[in-house]
């Protein structure tokens, strides 16, 4: 297990930890545990709150979390560990080595059936699953659409479908968008995963352990939690209202996103969200990005990992929220051009990521720090306590 031995500084995190205190005792949040890195060593790890509310345990670093969108990370260094092994260009384009994929048609703009397409102007790349500029969906966040209706008939994002068999279904639906001219977060992650399998010659699992997991030291990260080991993962909660994301009180929902979720094996892989981890394995898995030591990949990828990738005018968007200003996307990540009114200056250029039950992590190559903080709450990517946090560690060194 990485070591998580802090080194000593003259920094103050106190008010960083009152504050994610402040958001269990408001019943926001169960419970938050957090790491910070200065260079690659630790300079806070904490927890505060409780692992399960109701059974009355205190949340530790020795806790499991649904890692969900935080897999991604884990999957775009698969990727660009294959890609520097020589097995593909990131600019190649995805038919040639799933077939399945070619001849995209798009959807034309304000298109009410999934017939009313033309012909894509170019051909999906490996890139475009990176950025989550391919043109794919989720079948999440756009109801009432045709694509939502097509994905979620065809069961493309639960976990009944192998990654080969999610592929198939995709085969002949239509992309969103031109590939590479706009940003839809997606199952691209998912189509990456599969894309492992086919040029590595082994199943997912197995390739991302033998190569990312063993390789940096993360012991506790898997799809499925050891019947020995579910006592470590921590409760999951819905807050009070999905449209208020700080009114109090929480639900247990446990059983979500499907019962038995990382409790049993399920056909599908997700790359794009299927993992369940630990606080010290996601700081082993930054410490491998960070420069003074060993990295997973070489400093020339790791630096084109966190470059925009979009394309000039193109920024993350979300259906329901519309256009994020001054976020554009790596290879696995989001990158801030500019930050948002409720994150600190110093946060610019950062390459950062999460999932959606609230474990977030970031890297400044700038200021020299990166962080991750986790939490299980229901849509809670990019909530309040997130960039909170992340002001008062900004503010806590100074940068």
């Amino acid at each position: 297990m990485e070591n998580l031995s802090i080194k000593a500084t003259a920094y103050d995190f106190g008010e960083a930890r009152a504050a994610m205190q402040n958001y269990v005792d408001r019943d926001l949040l169960s419970g938050v545990s957090w790491a910070v890195l200065q260079g690659r060593d630790l300079i806070d790890v904490n927890c505060v709150g409780w692992a399960d509310r109701e059974a009355k345990i205190a949340l530790t670093t020795d806790h499991l979390f649904r890692a969900f969108s935080n897999t991604k990370l884990v999957t775009s260094c698969a990727v660009l560990r294959l890609f520097e092994a020589g097995k593909f260009e990131l600019d190649d384009p995805i038919e040639r080595y799933i077939p399945q994929l070619a001849n995209r048609r798009v959807l034309k703009a304000g298109a009410t059936t999934l017939n009313d397409t033309e012909p894509a102007n170019r051909s999906v790349t490996i890139r475009h699953l990176l950025t989550h500029s391919a043109g794919l969906s989720y079948g999440l966040f756009d109801p009432g659409t045709p694509i939502f209706t097509a994905y979620n008939e065809r069961k493309i994002v639960g976990p009944t479908l192998t990654l080969a068999e999610m592929v198939d279904a995709l085969a002949d639906l239509p992309l969103l968008f031109h590939p590479g001219t706009s940003f839809e977060y997606s199952v691209a992650t998912d189509v990456l995963s599969r894309l492992v399998e086919i040029v590595s010659g082994e199943r997912f699992d197995a390739f991302v352990k033998a190569h990312i997991f063993d390789r940096v030291g993360m012991v506790d990260t898997t799809f499925v939690v050891p019947i020995d080991q579910q006592h470590r993962l921590t409760a999951y909660y819905r807050g009070a209202d999905i449209m208020d994301e700080m009114k109090p009180g929480l639900t247990r929902v446990d059983n979500s996103p499907y019962p038995g979720a990382y409790l049993r094996a399920v056909p599908k892989l997700s790359g794009g969200g299927g993992l369940v981890t630990s606080l010290p394995d996601m700081v082993a898995l930054l410490r491998s990005l960070l420069p003074g030591g060993e990295t997973l990949l070489k400093p020339e990828t790791i630096a084109q990992m966190m470059a925009n990738q979009l394309a000039s005018g193109v920024s993350i968007r979300f259906a329901t929220q519309g256009d994020v200003p001054g976020k554009g996307f790596g290879l696995g990540g989001a990158v801030t051009h500019v930050p948002s009114s409720i994150e600190p200056k110093s946060a610019t250029g950062e390459f950062q990521w999460g999932g959606i039950a609230g474990t977030h992590w970031w890297i400044s190559p700038r200021k020299n720090l990166a962080a991750v903080v986790m939490t299980q709450r229901v849509m809670a990517f990019w909530h309040p306590f997130s960039f909170e946090f992340k002001r008062l560690v900004y503010q806590a060194v100074g940068a």
